[in-house]
């Protein structure tokens, strides 16, 4: 029966300086019959592939014989054997030739006995060889005992590398993740934009239109200004020889002084002449026997009415009586009526209103004489020329629109103010210079023969009416409730300021131009003395009345012809007349109380020179007795 052994080593064989870790297998396979052993050797080495030897090995009386002893002598330190387990062999089909007849006992233990002493003859050799060996293993083994120190360092080294490496990677993971939310942002972005293009392409349509038509405008505007630029180079032209004839004016006003100088001595000496006749006349009305008192006021008569109408352009004022009832009422504008003024030394009346005319009436009849067009705007104030030639409308679309009396031709429109024009007032020295005033917190001079603005006075407050008091001066009443005069000649404002009112509504002056009136939101009319305006600004009284409302700001008081008596108009639709007080602690009970507005607030009142008293409220205008 045959027998099989298989047997692993696990030494370490040096060989030609090569490390090789081998495992050796053997089968040995006895036969009956033979004289010796046939031992198949395998060669496995964990390095490389394993070594098959191509012919048996026959081992006698323990040795190694055969073809194949020599290489497998040369590539073994030691072999040893154990038994292994029986490997089955396939059952041979039935036609093949029935196996040999098995060996006797005999034969069998010669066979192990052959075994075992191959057994001890490869132990033997083995351990040579091992002795053999030692000192050259123990030699290669020290190099890499030294190595083994510069290794760990390398080792170390390397892991510290591998540590930096692995936070690198780590920060660059987080900065992947940051880049990738970001990116996210990014394309939501991307998609919200490309949601707009369509808007915006649309919005670039209308703007492409507006912009065809903003040059169309441009180009337009651009002839305009060409115009423009030629008439201004044309009135250049007119400054240029209005400047000669300034130069000429001034000439002539300086000869003018000169006649003035002569015809003030000439006064002089008529005033003198009136002294004389005064005394010769008291010396008469002595003798004629008439008492001191009465020969006084006679002879102050005669010797003013002589020196009045010696000067140029007298006017003899008769004492204003006192109205009583309306005689003449006038339905004047559709949407009510804004102001009324008289033209001087006539009973002419001229009002506007916020149908947009300004209209002429007669005040003796009532009838209308002429209507002017052409202003735009409702009509907050009105002036009329020295002369009564031209007459002037303060409109609220910021315009001053002027008129010739005569025939209501257009002049001038005056272009400058920037917020409504609330108030206009002519010089009563200088035919064609005029003064308005407006929201934007400024006065302005203009010239009518030119119809340009001569100099523009700003405020700290909105200056709600004006006046001229004095040839060059003219008073200012604003929001801040103060009273400010101003030079129309340096565009410079005095240093008086007169606290009157919380809030000044309008301002009149006195046919003298002696007195200013001047009303508050307050329910409040002052008088004060402005013949000094640059010196001295003297309060003359105080005129109130229980039932006397302002109407908002555009309640236009006046004084009459002869100085005596003040009008004003209330929210309640009576006419209140007071007396002049007698000084700044004076005053005084209205005189008369005037019924015929039902009740509509009256926005403006004038006195005509002729004595004439008319009213306006919302809907109509009264003359009165």
């Amino acid at each position: 029966m045959p027998l099989r052994w298989r047997k692993r080593s696990r030494r370490v064989v040096a060989k030609a300086g090569i490390f090789h870790a081998i495992h050796i297998s053997a089968q040995f396979a006895l036969e009956m019959g033979f004289t010796g052993v046939r031992v198949q050797v395998q060669l496995v080495s964990e390095s490389g592939p394993p070594y098959q030897c191509p012919t048996p090995i026959h081992i006698q009386s323990g040795s190694l014989r055969g073809p194949a002893a020599n290489q497998f002598g040369s590539r073994s330190s030691s072999l040893h054997l154990h038994p292994s387990r029986p490997r089955r062999e396939a059952t041979p089909p039935d036609t093949r030739t029935p196996p040999p007849p098995p060996k006797t006992m005999a034969d069998a233990k010669a066979g192990k006995a052959a075994i075992g002493r191959v057994t001890r003859s490869l132990r033997r050799r083995d351990a040579v060889e091992v002795d053999a060996h030692g000192p050259s293993i123990e030699a290669l083994n020290r190099p890499f005992a030294a190595q083994a120190l510069e290794w760990k360092e390398k080792a170390e080294k390397y892991e510290l590398e591998l540590h930096h490496l692995y936070k690198a990677h780590s920060r660059s993971s987080e900065q992947l993740v940051a880049e990738i939310e970001e990116g996210k942002a990014l394309k939501a972005l991307l998609k919200e934009k490309e949601a707009l293009i369509p808007t915006l392409q649309s919005e670039l349509g209308q703007t492409s239109e507006e912009n065809v038509q903003l040059k169309q405008s441009l180009e337009e505007k651009t002839k305009a200004l060409e115009l423009l630029i030629q008439e201004h180079q044309a009135a250049k032209a007119e400054l240029e020889q209005a400047l000669a004839k300034l130069k000429d004016v001034e000439n002539e006003n300086t000869q003018l002084v000169e006649r003035l100088m002569q015809a003030k001595m000439v006064e002089a000496e008529k005033l003198n002449e009136a002294n004389a006749m005064y005394e010769e006349m008291v010396l008469k009305l002595k003798a004629a026997g008439l008492g001191a008192g009465g020969m006084q006021h006679h002879a102050e008569q005669e010797a003013d009415g002589i020196i009045r109408r010696s000067e140029a352009g007298y006017i003899d004022i008769i004492e204003t009586p006192i109205p009583s009832a309306p005689r003449i009422t006038i339905r004047a504008h559709e949407g009510g009526c804004g102001s009324i003024i008289f033209q001087n030394n006539t009973d002419m009346l001229i009002s506007g209103g916020q149908d947009q005319t300004v209209k002429i009436w007669s005040a003796h009849t009532g009838a209308l004489a002429s209507t002017l067009q052409g202003c735009l705007g409702s009509v907050n104030d009105l002036a009329v020329t020295n002369d009564n030639k031209f007459v002037i409308a303060a409109c609220s679309s910021n315009k001053l629109f002027v008129w010739e009396a005569n025939g209501g031709r257009p002049r001038h429109t005056l272009t400058g103010h920037t917020k409504s024009v609330s108030s206009v007032d002519a010089s009563w020295v200088k035919s064609l210079v005029i003064a308005s005033s407006s929201s934007d917190r400024t006065i302005k001079i203009w010239d009518l023969q030119t119809g340009f603005c001569k100099s523009t006075i700003m405020s700290a407050s909105n200056p709600n009416s004006l006046v001229f008091i004095h040839g060059d001066t003219i008073c200012s009443g604003h929001r801040n409730g103060s009273l400010q005069f101003h030079d129309i000649r340096t565009g410079k404002s005095s240093a008086t300021t007169v606290g009157a009112h919380t809030d000044v509504t309008s301002v009149c002056v006195s046919r003298s131009k002696t007195y200013v009136l001047s009303s508050g939101r307050e329910n409040v009319h002052k008088l004060f003395d402005v013949r000094m305006p640059t010196v001295l600004v003297e309060d003359s009284g105080t005129l109130r009345a229980p039932g006397n409302r302002v109407v908002g700001s555009w309640g236009r008081p006046c004084i009459s012809p002869d100085e005596k008596c003040i009008a004003a108009g209330s929210s309640d639709g009576s006419v209140y007349i007071w007396p002049k007080p007698k000084d700044e602690k004076d005053a005084p009970q209205p005189l008369a109380i005037l019924e015929g507005h039902h009740s509509l607030p009256v926005v403006s009142s004038a006195w005509s020179g002729y004595g004439p008293l008319a009213t306006a409220d919302k809907n109509h205008i009264h003359i009165w007795a």
